[in-house]
């Protein structure tokens, strides 16, 4: 039937038909997860514009230009998180090692070659021409699809430690031991955030996940006393920040982020009108992004940035619960440790319960790499939950 027929026959436009052929078959879940996810990227570029303006004029000479990009890579970003919510489980199964092995080898480029190079003090950027991305977002979402497929086929013999072992240690060890390479200890806490909740929720023995625990809290504290730079965070931190010496060194930035945070009181000082932004914080638009909106929108715009995110975590659990193959439950379950952990780190680094570890909050700080892994892993719990998928094996998750 053409566009024409079908239009005269349903007394409709050929283009809401195709929308409702796109979405109509939809359930609760998805919408939930898709209108938090959108509502957070709006407010996102929202923030963004507010809090990016002045240090874009005095970079470039315009006010408007972290908006633009961060626009742009939205703009991108909605049509990949669409299309990868069409795309069936078979897909992601198959190619998920083929994904996993190229993150790896971008990765390895980023750390060994001079393709790779170093922004904040860790290399973890790589440029091809007038491109440049952050290779280890994609690592977290080439891990995710891999290691669900790997624990999804081990669930008979999931608590044994050498099915855990193997080859899940020295697999997910390279790519995280990669991006240790490159000095980027936040990333490497929330990998290893990812692998542990990945076990965990794969059905692991907590005996054996204590154990992989010490392996990786002892190398991220080898990573953390590697530089002098990360060990005087970690100092600052442990001592409060109350040292004046520390004022204009490792305590600046969170001295300026609490401050912000503070005067904007219950309701904010309005949209637009931070005194941080103002090149006192820095990071203002992408790993400090939550001071300008605390600042800005207040106590309540924090509160609704945290409702928002513990509704996202709502809907990933209803789609857990809502399919019965293992691949699937494992692959939202890793999304849900990466994108809500990653959320709560950069919140309590903003509010000084951790050290400054360089994490942005999902979805709304400065970032096309990071925004753009965190839809399409999100576009893939969509998939999911367009069309929950039916168990393919009598294999079963521990509850």
């Amino acid at each position: 039937m053409s566009a024409s027929e079908a239009e005269s026959r349903s007394g409709a436009p050929a283009a809401v038909v195709a929308v409702r052929k796109l979405f109509g078959a939809e359930t609760a879940n998805f919408y939930l997860l898709l209108g938090t996810t959108l509502f957070l990227v709006a407010l996102g570029l929202v923030m963004v514009l507010s809090s990016s303006s002045v240090t874009s004029f005095t970079q470039s000479g315009q006010f408007f230009g972290g908006f633009e990009r961060q626009a742009l890579f939205v703009a991108m970003g909605i049509p990949l998180m669409l299309l990868a919510s069409r795309i069936p489980a078979t897909f992601w199964k198959k190619w998920a090692g083929v994904a996993l092995v190229g993150a790896v080898v971008i990765q390895f480029l980023t750390v060994a070659t001079p393709l790779g190079y170093a922004s904040g003090g860790n290399q973890n950027w790589i440029r091809f021409g007038n491109f440049s991305f952050q290779p280890s977002e994609l690592i977290k979402l080439a891990l995710m699809l891999w290691m669900a497929l790997i624990l999804s086929r081990k669930q008979l013999v999931i608590r044994q430690w050498r099915e855990v072992l193997l080859p899940v240690a020295p697999v997910a060890g390279v790519a995280v031991g990669l991006v240790m390479m490159g000095g980027d200890l936040g990333t490497v806490i929330i990998l290893a955030a990812m692998v542990l909740g990945t076990l965990f929720f794969a059905g692991a023995k907590l005996l054996h996940l204590a154990a992989a625990v010490i392996v990786l809290a002892s190398g991220a504290l080898l990573l953390a006393l590697g530089s002098n730079n990360r060990q005087s965070r970690i100092d600052v931190w442990q001592s409060g920040c109350t040292s004046p010496d520390d004022y204009a060194s490792g305590c600046w930035q969170t001295l300026h982020g609490w401050w912000a945070l503070a005067s904007g009181g219950v309701f904010g000082v309005g949209l637009g009108n931070s005194k941080a932004k103002w090149n006192w914080l820095p990071e203002a638009d992408n790993d400090f992004i939550f001071a300008i909106i605390g600042e800005e929108l207040g106590l309540l715009g924090a509160i609704i940035v945290l409702t928002l995110f513990i509704v996202m975590a709502i809907s990933f659990v209803r789609i857990i619960r809502a399919n019965d193959d293992p691949y699937a439950k494992i692959a939202v379950s890793t999304v849900l440790v990466w994108i809500v952990g990653q959320a709560l780190v950069n919140i309590a680094v903003v509010l000084g319960l951790l050290p400054v570890l360089g994490v942005p909050l999902p979805l709304i700080s400065a970032g096309g790499t990071a925004l753009i892994a965190s839809m399409l892993a999100i576009g893939v719990v969509l998939s999911f939950a367009r069309q929950p998928v039916a168990r393919t094996d009598q294999r079963r998750v521990r509850p």
